[in-house]
């Protein structure tokens, strides 16, 4: 549905993108990451006709966005980072004329107008002017704008930005429900929500892509320390660190303070055990444990977070700082 192949987009003689190239099938969510200033949003420009690229082509649903610009437009939903409303219209007043604009007869968008206000639960609001709905409801409107024509393609940048937590979960809820109708690029600075939606990430540094897989995947290709969860009942932590530390094959062990500040059970204590991988430390610490009489509770690997393959694959990894 969206293939670009060695994309590159110059601004006078600044290369914003290099070289690009990535495939995004049919029915496809797709995280779409980058530090600020990396590309992701001049990409979204080229693939919805906004910009041409300078180099390369870009095809969605199997038309060219130079050549065939309008049928690429037909078949696009794009909400851009700042959705562009008309504050003096009601909610269902600019959806009907987003409508009209692109193309849609008076019968399609009387019968389509109310499905999509109730597929971003805009209900309520439907006769509310826009420039009166908070940040969140203002995002709803701009997604039902980009689906109200039915597109195979939604590209969205940064969906969830600036809206309060309520909304954000809200708002992630509407995604995941339109991502099981649409192929769907998605923008984010927010990695956990990339998580929970995304199957697949695309990574983009200084305009170049550096990373392009599940999150699982790039976790077991990018890390080299394997990290344990170890929960142990019976024992002092700073005797159970000292007796990881100890092992042959680990690295480190220290106290996992996000499960020491959520746990129920005051009897119980939560490590993180960092060891070299294919050493066997998994087996020797629940030797270890079991041998000095403590009780084993948790023991399993943990993959990398999307956080840390974030920042491993744009970080130099030399000096250890941004570029």
């Amino acid at each position: 549905m969206i293939r670009l192949e060695h994309m590159s987009k110059y601004y006078g003689s600044y290369p914003a993108v290099i070289d690009v190239s990535f495939e995004v099938l049919k029915g496809e969510i797709v995280g779409f990451l980058g530090p600020n200033g990396a590309g992701k949003t001049t990409t979204m420009r080229v693939l919805t006709g906004f910009t041409p690229p300078t180099e390369g082509s870009a095809m969605v649903s199997g038309y060219d966005v130079v050549s065939h610009s309008l049928d690429v437009r037909r078949h696009i939903g794009y909400l851009p980072e700042t959705v562009p409303l008309y504050l003096d219209m009601t909610v269902s007043d600019y959806l009907s004329y987003m409508g009209q604009l692109r193309g849609m007869n008076t019968r399609h968008i009387a019968e389509r107008l109310p499905k999509v206000i109730d597929m971003v639960r805009l209900g309520d609001y439907r006769d509310t002017l826009v420039g009166k709905l908070s940040k969140g409801y203002r995002q709803r409107t701009g997604i039902a704008q980009a689906i109200l024509h039915e597109p195979d393609v939604l590209i969205m940048d940064e969906p969830t930005i600036g809206i309060d937590p309520v909304q954000v979960v809200e708002t992630r809820e509407v995604i995941k429900e339109l991502g099981q109708e649409h192929t769907l690029l998605l923008s984010s600075h927010i990695l956990p929500e990339v998580s929970m939606i995304c199957k697949r990430v695309l990574v983009i540094h200084e305009g170049r892509i550096v990373a392009d897989d599940t999150p699982a995947h790039l976790s077991d290709r990018l890390q080299h320390t394997e990290r344990i969860e170890l929960g142990v009942r019976g024992a002092q932590a700073k005797d159970v660190i000292s007796l990881m530390r100890d092992l042959q094959g680990v690295i480190d062990a220290r106290t996992d303070a996000r499960a020491e500040l959520a746990k129920a059970d005051p009897g119980r204590i939560s490590l993180l055990v960092d060891a070299r991988p294919n050493t066997g430390a998994s087996e020797r610490i629940a030797q270890a444990v079991i041998g000095k009489g403590w009780g084993l509770i948790t023991l399993h690997p943990l993959p990398m977070s999307l956080e840390e393959i974030f920042l491993q694959l744009t970080t130099d990894e030399e000096t250890g700082k941004q570029p």
